[in-house]
């Protein structure tokens, strides 16, 4: 049995590890800082408390993006069920850039099945087939998300830029 402090370094590892990145997810899903903070505790929370065994690193971070995603699903139907409109606008978040906040302004106008690909796969980084694991579809399936939300977004910045 590993030693308390042990646990808590690892712990704090794990949160170095993620933190960051699980924040970019849900900020590009939600679009509100303070949410995206909330949803990043909350899924460290979810692990303190069900411990999950990994076989993998792959498979730990898959886990801690899965739940991620789905924190962000949850709180969107939530909103959505209040009929809630969000007060903070995008370009108030802070420590961003201004083209990061134009590009975060821009994956807002997608719907959420195309935002969640585009930002898994080009802001994060992760392969098609990741990115299928990780959203539970087909690798076709995330390739047609992604050239149909590229579109999408290619026609969403050319109408802003016209304006």
């Amino acid at each position: 049995m590993n030693h308390p402090l042990e646990q808590e370094q690892s712990f704090e590892l794990l949160y170095e590890l993620y933190a960051d990145k699980l924040y970019r997810i849900a900020l590009s899903n939600v679009q509100n800082a303070d949410d995206a903070s909330d949803i990043v505790h909350d899924v460290f929370l979810k692990y303190l408390n069900k411990k999950p065994a990994f076989k993998d690193a792959s498979h730990q971070e898959g886990w801690f993006v899965k739940v991620t995603v789905n924190a962000c699903r949850d709180l969107l139907r939530k909103k959505a069920h209040r009929n809630h409109t969000p007060l903070e606008d995008v370009y108030n978040i802070g420590v961003q850039e201004k083209e990061d906040n134009q590009i975060f302004y821009y994956l807002s106008q997608l719907p959420e099945k195309y935002r969640e690909v585009i930002t898994l796969h080009y802001l994060e980084d992760y392969s098609v087939e990741e990115t299928s694991r990780l959203l539970g579809l087909s690798a076709s399936g995330v390739k047609m998300r992604l050239s149909r939300g590229r579109e999408q977004l290619k026609n969403i910045m050319k109408g802003y830029n016209d304006v």
